[in-house]
C-alpha cells in the first residue's frame, strides 16, 4: 500500500479487523518510511449478478425489483420487512458464494420460493401464482395441494 503522506510503498500492517458490518478487513497500517499510520479497508470484488430472463435478454440483478414482487406477495401479511431484506441479502450471498454471475429467472423465482414458503405460506401462494403464471384454477389448486402435504 502506498502511504497516503510520502508515498512509499511499503507498510507493514499494524492491527486486523473485521469492519463494523463484517463485509471487508479493516487493517491499520503504519509506513516504512516515515512513520505515518493509516487505514486500509479488503473488499471482495463483486461481479454484477446477472438474470438471464425467459426470452433470453440480460439484466442486472436489482435487489429493489425483487423486494417490490415480495412486497407485492405480502401485502396485509404480517411480514417484517426486515424478514424480506434477510431473504433477498441470502439469496444474494449464496449466488456469490457459488460464484454464480448469471441465474436464470426461473431458478431466482425458486430460491425465492424455497425460502418465502418458511417465512409466511400465503404470500408464497401469491408469490407462485404470478411466477408460474398459473393458466386455471386446477393450477392453483393443485400448488395448494402440494403445500399443505
Amino acid at each position: 500500500m502506498r502511504c497516503p503522506k510520502c508515498g512509499c510503498d511499503e507498510s507493514k500492517v499494524v492491527d486486523s479487523r473485521p469492519s463494523e458490518n463484517n463485509d471487508a478487513i479493516r487493517r491499520r497500517r503504519e509506513c516504512i518510511k516515515c512513520g505515518c499510520r493509516f487505514t486500509t479497508y479488503e473488499r471482495r470484488e463483486d461481479m454484477p449478478l446477472m438474470v438471464v430472463k425467459r426470452d433470453g435478454r440480460k439484466e442486472t440483478f436489482e435487489r429493489s425489483k425483487l423486494m417490490r414482487g415480495l412486497l407485492t406477495a405480502t401485502v396485509k401479511r404480517s411480514v417484517h420487512i426486515d424478514q424480506l431484506e434477510a431473504l433477498i441479502s441470502g439469496i444474494e450471498s449464496e449466488l456469490r458464494d457459488r460464484g454464480i454471475a448469471e441465474i436464470s429467472s426461473e431458478d431466482l423465482g425458486m430460491m425465492v420460493m424455497q425460502r418465502l414458503v418458511d417465512v409466511d405460506k400465503v404470500a408464497y401462494v401469491r408469490f407462485a401464482s404470478v411466477y408460474r403464471d398459473f393458466k386455471d384454477l386446477d393450477e392453483f389448486n393443485e400448488e395448494l395441494r402440494s403445500l399443505m402435504q
